[in-house]
């Protein structure tokens, strides 16, 4: 019993040393505060300017703060939409179905393609893994003439299909994944498939659940950028076009809309935030437990 006294009280002493001091302690968590505050300026900048009426909209040094806010910007583009051609609702249905849909289908195909890169062999693995990888480094605007010529000959410009078949295969999407899952014990999944479980019930049962902060960050990342998506290279019927066109359409006045575009701004900037501030306490849970092994 002494002995393990002693030992405890090593293991205590060793692990204070390790351990920063009280002062860099307080050094870290001011370098953190300072660069979360640097980090939110523009956020806040983004809700002061909507409420801004429009003789403080141009005020230099920009000011980060209003003194008589108004909901007069709210109100003109409501006031805007009543005049639009096409009902703003149908406006909003076409980005939150696409952006629904694209993110859905984002997370499901690159996950079930990284399962078997990640492990299972099989002949010519390395090698699409090397596409995947070479892959990254194109951007959408390269690719942007390859995709509409494909949309074309397959007649689904003017269609939905146009907007989400390019965003449900991304090679992020699938390198992220597949990384994730190559953390999963082999051993596990053996075990699995001697209880009798089919390749899909592995993906769905075990596969996915530990992989929960890789999907997770996936739905954040391609809700992001599909919701902020115009569809304008695809997309040429008013009644199919995204919000945020319509929302281009209502700032498109000049000087004397400026308030009307801040305030849409905002309008365009809450639906991500939201899905973040949903699924963050999920990622942080579930990272904070995705290094312990029994």
């Amino acid at each position: 019993m002494a002995r393990d006294n002693a030992k405890n009280r090593h293991i205590r002493k060793k692990a204070k040393r390790v351990n920063r001091s009280t002062g860099g302690n307080i050094l870290v968590f001011l370098m953190l505060v300072i660069l979360g505050g640097f980090m939110l300026l523009p956020v806040v900048y983004t809700v002061v300017q909507a409420f801004k009426p429009m003789e403080e909209l141009f005020l230099f040094p920009p000011r980060f703060t209003v003194s008589n806010p108004t909901v007069k910007n709210f109100k003109l583009i409501g006031q805007l939409i009543d005049s639009l051609w096409v009902p703003f609702s149908r406006y909003t249905f076409n980005s939150v179905f696409v952006s629904a849909a694209g993110t859905a289908g984002n997370v499901i195909i690159a996950s079930m393609a990284a399962y078997p890169l990640a492990k299972n062999d099989f002949p010519g693995k390395k090698a699409l893994f090397k596409i995947v990888t070479v892959a990254l480094l194109f951007s959408g605007g390269v690719l942007g003439l390859a995709q509409y010529i494909i949309m074309a000959k397959l007649h689904m410009i003017n269609t939905y299909w146009a907007l989400i078949l390019p965003s449900v295969a991304t090679p992020m999407g699938l390198f992220l994944m597949k990384q994730f899952m190559e953390g999963i014990s082999t051993s596990l999944l053996e075990a699995a498939r001697i209880d009798g479980m089919n390749e899909f019930q592995i993906y769905w049962s075990i596969v996915m659940p530990n992989v929960k902060p890789a999907w997770l960050t996936m739905i954040i990342f391609a809700f992001q950028g599909m919701w902020s998506m115009t569809g304008g290279n695809f997309i040429y019927k008013e009644e199919l076009k995204m919000l945020p066109t319509a929302l281009a359409q209502i700032q498109s006045g000049g000087i004397a809309r400026a308030g009307v575009a801040a305030a849409a701004n905002l309008l365009m900037f809450l639906p991500p935030v939201l899905m973040f501030l949903i699924t963050q306490s999920s990622i942080m849970e579930t990272m904070a437990h995705a290094g312990i092994k029994e």
